[in-house]
Parts: structure tokens; sequence; C-alpha cells
């Protein structure tokens, strides 16, 4: 069948077909570009002071052309349902301008949904959609859901959105009724002038769409070159979106390629012998290449170590800076003890709570791969994993989460690599008082009236309550969130300064639970010692532009029996996958061979840490994939750009790549993809 017969209705109709979806596609383009602009205006305190308004013109512009990718795919499934079966069905055409109309009302309710979304999103993450998402999506779906329904408003933001969305679809339906230009002349009665004519202008119209307002890779945009202007707000603002949904999935997808910054898998065997010094070892199994020698002890050993990662504990509120928010009066006492040890060169992980918690189980780097979900996993014990090498040190080793237990999969994690037990807060029958579980004076409460059971136990604490919605009734504890209030208010450049006088009072509260539970265990235990850090730090902000170090670094404090200002060098460079050879070094006897990819703590030969995006130095802080970087808040030394981050290459690919095989392969160096 000539799909292009000469009876005038079915090219008319296919004609007309297609000038709808020209419609369609003006319409969507204009919407996301609308929603761009009231994004920035809405939240113009983002923006860098000083920021020139030719900034905000290019990114609307660069926007617009990025946006046409957004638009042109949401008009193709258009132009695949309605227009093209046109040209089967001319009859059909009344019924396809309504698939039309309906595919163009779902994406506008998608768009508005996402839209209202972004402005939590941006508020919480200082980013558009990012990996975020995906950890949202692979969370307790339950907890997440409730989370956004009391700290985020969702029930109103749908609301929104679906009125928004009809008011779209209305106002869609009648651009989409407007009259057509009829079908040339010169066409009637001639299908294959008609597709001669049609196909190049389509061609070109769809390059010019796929690469961003131009006909060239080359010359296109993308959610990846998009980042045009010098302000961070502005870069993320250029993305609508359906590009940043797309960049999710994009980043989603390299990880699980192992195509990301740092992961070089053709070097796995030179990473190897970089690790722990094996220059001349031959070996097609990683194991011996990962093997150090303890040196010998620096403190007694203790009948029981701490490990308390608190959530979202960043180090931001210990700065002088913010010393006047009272946020971290106990942290502060325990790192200035004289049995106290703090360093303020420590990294987390990576930007949530699961890759922090499988940092520790496992010892390995964020690499991209989602170490609780791998199948491996819950297989094989990772040389490098937490649990068995404490174990024969001759302890037991545990886990207390204040959550549910089957969150995120990390009791079956934790159990698979080697823990004795896992709690959660059902088991030690605690109150679910969160979203997310029991507030953190049950869970530290529980662990203490076990340990009188004990033997000497290596306990991994992972605090709930610092985390969304914020409702513990922290008044009653003792803090004064007016008072609080009248501090943040005098802040510059906040965002919401109650809501961040509510988050400081539930750092407080997360604060002074910990550090009752450390005075009181010490009392009763004094042969302990505690390990305290963050989970991450991305979530509460000092402002709307926070440095690299205020967003991502957490604390390291050493506490206990035997520590000593000097147990470690001045502020030792770390991050989590440090903490297991870092103890081993402190309690091990010489000669006691382990596992790890990065080093101790105690040998001060790390010369950089670094989570998901950013790293630190001895003298800076940068971001991973790019050239920011900024001094330490705490040095006040020059420093050379290009020498830092070359400080932070010598440990980052070696890292990742030795982390995302052991995931991927295991310990056979000769697997192949």
């Amino acid at each position: 069948m000539n799909i292009f017969s000469t009876h005038p209705p079915r090219t008319g109709a296919f004609f007309a077909s297609v000038q709808r979806d020209l419609r369609l596609f003006l319409f969507l383009l204009a919407l996301v570009c609308v929603y761009r602009v009231i994004f920035m205006a809405a939240l113009s305190n983002f923006l860098a002071s000083g920021t020139p308004v030719a900034e905000i013109l290019l990114a609307n512009f660069v926007g617009l052309r990025l946006s046409l990718k957004t638009a042109g795919w949401c008009a193709a499934l258009a132009f695949l349902c309605a227009t093209l079966p046109v040209l089967l069905f001319p009859s059909r055409e009344a019924l396809l301008s309504r698939v039309r109309l309906a595919i163009g009302a779902i994406e506008s309710l998608i768009f508005s949904v996402l839209f209202l979304a972004r402005f939590p999103f941006y508020r919480e993450f200082h980013c558009t959609f990012n990996t975020q998402v995906m950890a949202g999506a692979n969370d307790d779906l339950a907890s997440v859901f409730w989370m956004m329904v009391e700290e985020y408003g969702l029930v109103w933001r749908l609301m929104v959105a679906i009125l928004l969305a009809i008011l779209l679809t209305v106002a869609l339906k009648k651009f989409l009724a407007l009259r057509t230009l009829p079908l040339p002349q010169m066409f009637r009665g001639h299908p294959f002038c008609f597709a001669a004519a049609f196909l190049p202008v389509f061609a070109a119209f769809f390059l010019f769409v796929r690469f961003g307002g131009a006909f060239t890779y080359g010359g296109g945009v993308n959610w990846e070159s998009a980042g045009v202007t010098s302000d961070a707000f502005l870069n993320e603002c250029i993305l609508d979106d359906g590009q940043a949904m797309y960049r999710v999935r994009e980043m989603e997808r390299r990880m699980k390629d192992g195509a990301i910054a740092g992961v070089e898998k053709a070097r796995v065997r030179d990473f190897a012998r970089q690790a722990a010094g094996h220059a001349d070892l031959e070996s097609s199994d990683l194991t011996p290449y990962l093997e150090r020698t303890a040196q010998g002890a620096r403190i007694k050993k203790p009948r029981h170590i701490f490990i308390i990662l608190g959530e979202s504990w960043a180090r931001w509120p210990e700065l002088e800076k913010y010393a006047n928010l009272g946020a971290v009066p106990g942290l502060k006492s325990l790192a200035a003890a004289p049995n106290g040890y703090e360093s303020s060169a420590f990294m987390p992980n990576g930007t949530f709570t699961s890759v922090a918690i499988n940092g520790i189980i496992t010892g390995l780097s964020e690499m991209g791969v989602r170490v609780n979900y791998q199948p491996r996993s819950l297989k094989e014990v990772y040389p490098t994993a937490l649990a068995p090498q404490m174990q024969r040190l001759g302890y037991h080793v545990d886990f207390w989460y204040g959550g549910v237990p089957t969150w995120d999969g990390m009791n079956r994690l934790a159990l698979a690599q080697g823990f004795d037990h896992f709690y959660g807060y059902p088991d030690f029958h605690a109150p679910k008082q969160t979203t997310w579980g029991t507030n953190d004076n049950h869970l530290f409460d529980a662990l203490y009236a076990h340990l009188a059971d004990e033997e000497p136990t290596v306990h991994v604490i992972m605090t709930v309550s610092n985390h969304p919605p914020y409702t513990i009734d922290i008044e009653s504890l003792g803090f004064d969130l007016g008072h609080e209030k009248e501090i943040t208010r005098q802040m510059p450049d906040v965002d919401d300064p109650d809501q961040l006088a509510l988050e400081v009072g539930h750092i407080w509260y997360m604060d002074k639970m910990a550090t009752e539970f450390v005075k009181k265990t010490e009392a009763a235990y004094p042969d302990s010692l505690f390990l305290i850090t963050g989970d991450h730090a991305v979530r509460t902000n000092p402002s709307n532009h926070p440095t690299l170090y205020e967003h991502d670094s957490v604390p390291f404090v050493l506490y206990g029996a035997g520590v000593t200002k000097d147990i470690l060098p001045p502020n030792a460079i770390g991050g989590c996958t440090n903490i297991l050879p870092t103890l081993i070094e402190l309690i091990a006897p010489a000669g006691f061979s382990y596992y790890s990819i990065l080093p101790s703590m105690t040998d001060g030969t790390q010369t950089a840490s670094f989570n998901t995006d950013v790293y630190v130095t001895d003298k800076a802080v940068g971001r991973v994939n790019g050239d920011a970087t900024e001094p330490r808040p705490d040095v006040d030394t020059p420093f050379d750009p290009a020498t830092e981050r070359a400080k932070m290459q010598q440990w980052l690919p070696m890292a990742r790549t030795l982390s995302w095989w052991l995931a991927m392969h295991g310990t056979d160096l000769t697997a192949t993809e």
C-alpha cells in the first residue's frame, strides 16, 4: 500500500498532523523554559552576589537550546503514536488527535510534578536531580514517601501539579485546535514530491533539535557541556527537569559500566601493586596485593570499640565562624579532652548513608556500584571487610541501627560480610518515633544495656534522628530554638533561617545523645575506644553558597583509653575506608596481617581523601570532576591547584579501580568484562 497515496485526505491529514506535532513541541518547549525562569526567580537568593545579568541571560539561552532536546523527544512520541498512524488510517484523524492531546497532557503533568519537586530537592542538595534520586528509589520507599509527605509537602505539591496540568491541558487543546495550513497545491496528487520535500526538512529539523540548536555534535549542547556560566546555581538551572532526569539515568548507567572518574580497569594490576607496596608481586589473585603488616599496638587493646556514624553529621558546625550556633558542644569537648584526638581532613565515602555503611562493612571506596545490592556481596566476604579481621583480633562485631534492619538490605550485607549480629530498632523493642525509626536516645540506651552481657565487641552504630522530617521536640530537651532562630536570622545568605535553626537543633540532639553515651560508657567501661564520624555531610548547609568543605567534610574524633593528641599525625588525612586499617594499627600486635586498599591514618602517607565529588588534601579542597579548588578553612598556606589535584590523582584511581574490581569480579585478576 502506498502510504502517500494520491488520495488527498491521506497526505493532507498527515501534513496537518505534523503541524499539530510542531505545536506540541513549541508548547512543551515554552513550558519547560517558563518553569526554568520561575525557578530562577523563586530561588534567586542562591545566585552568587554580583552575578551579571549577562550570565543569567546566557543560562536561559543555553537552557533553551538544551530544552530543544527535551521538547523534541516528547513531541516525537506524539509523532510516532498520532501522526505516522494517520498515513495508514486517515479516517481516524480525530481519534489520533485525542491521542496526541493525551500524550501532551501526561507530559505536562510529569513536567509539573518535577518542577514542584525541584524546589525542595535543590534546597536540600544544592543540585537539580542527581544520583540521590536513584538512592531514594532503592531506599525504604514507605519511609521516603512519608518523609516527602511530612517534610516536603508532597500532598499539596501534587495537588498543585495536577491543577497546573489541567490548566495546561485546556490551553494545549485550544492551541492544537487552531486552524492548520492546507497542503500546498503543488503537492496535491504528487505524494512522492511531498515526500521528497518533507524528508530533508524533517531530517534537518531532527538534527537541529537532537544536537541542541546545531547541526553537528561539536556545535551542539548537552547536559555535560551545559555548565557555561560561573555560577553553580545558574548551571543547574540550565538543565530542565527532563534533562536532569536524563542525567540521572546516564550517571546510573555509567556507574554500572564502571565508566566513572577514577575507575581505570586496564590498570588494575598496576594499582594492585601500588596499594600496599607489593611492587614485585606476581599473582592472579588480588588478595595478596592488599596484605599489610601491623607495626605494633599504640594503645592497650580496648575491651569495646564503638564506631559511631552520625546521620548527616557534617564538620562545619565545629568551625569557629559557626561557634555561636552551639550545635556540637559534646563533640568539641571530646576532641579537646586530653584523651581525645580530632582530624579536620576527613571525608565520608559518598553523599548518602548506604555508601558510608558499605564502606565501613566492606572496606570498598565509593565507585558507583551499589555494593549492598551486588550478588557477590551476599556470597563472598571481601578480603577488605571489617568483621573477619576484627574477629581475628578476638572481637565480636555487631551493627546497631536506629532504623529498620532491612533498610537498603543492610542487615543482609552486614551478616553476609561476617558481622555477628545486626540490631535494628524492632530488635531492641524501641518505639517507632520518626519515619526512619526510633530516636537516638533509645538506640544508645539499648546498646548500653546490652554491654553488660557482651564479650569484647566492635560496635558499628548508625544513628537516624538527624534526618527529615525534623520532628523531635528539641526544646523539651533543652535546646533554645527561639534563640537559635535569632542567630540564624542574622546569618547572611540563608534561604530559610528558621528551618536552619530547626536542623541545627537536630544536630545538637544527635551530638547530645552520642556524647552522653560516650561519657556514660567510659565511666562504666574505661577501657573503651570511641571513633565518631558522619555518614555524609550533604543535607544541612550553613548558607546558600557553602564552601566545598562545608558541604562535604565530616568530623573524625578518636576518644578513649590511651588516646593522645599525637596518636595520629596532626589532622591526619583519611576517609571512611581508612577506619579499619587505622584501628588495626592502633591495637594489633606487631606482625599481624590484614587487608585494606587504603593505608592506616597512623603513618601519614596518604596525601588526599575523597568522596564521590570532592577531595581534601593537607592544604586544599577541590572537586573530583573539574578544576575548582578552595583553601581548607583551617589552613592558611598558599597552594598550587595543580599540585593539590595531583595528590588526589595519586590515590583516587587506585582506590576506586580496586574497589570496583572486587565488587564486580572478586579477587580474580584474570577476569574479563
